[in-house]
Parts: structure tokens; sequence; C-alpha cells
């Protein structure tokens, strides 16, 4: 699972700062690139750094 929660983790933060990124070089409407890409930008970062997630299923192995 720790495998699994880095790769999403890191996918989700390199979209978001694509879409940060591109929100600068957009002319119509940029705080829509903002919108999406702050968000999962800070989910990427949350997924990525969660390690009770770990804890808990380690737990739930062990009792099996």
């Amino acid at each position: 699972m720790v495998k699994s929660r880095k790769i999403i983790g890191m996918v989700l933060i390199i979209i978001g700062l694509f879409l940060i990124g591109l929100s600068f070089f957009v002319k119509e409407a940029p705080w829509v690139a903002l919108m999406y890409g702050i968000p999962m930008l800070i989910i990427g970062i949350v997924i990525f750094l969660n390690k009770k997630e770990d804890v808990i299923e380690q737990i739930k192995w062990k009792k099996k």
C-alpha cells in the first residue's frame, strides 16, 4: 500500500503544480486553473505524507 500512496500523491502533486503553472499563462480565466490546481496540490501532499493509514493497515493484518 505504501507504493500506491506515494504514486497517487506524486501524480496529484504534479498535476496540481502543472495547473498552478498553467494559470500564469492563461489569459481568460486563470482562476479556474487555480481553483483546481491548489486543492489537488494540497490533497496530493496530504496523501503523500499520510502515514497513519499504513499503521492502521498493519494492525488489521496482524489481527488476522
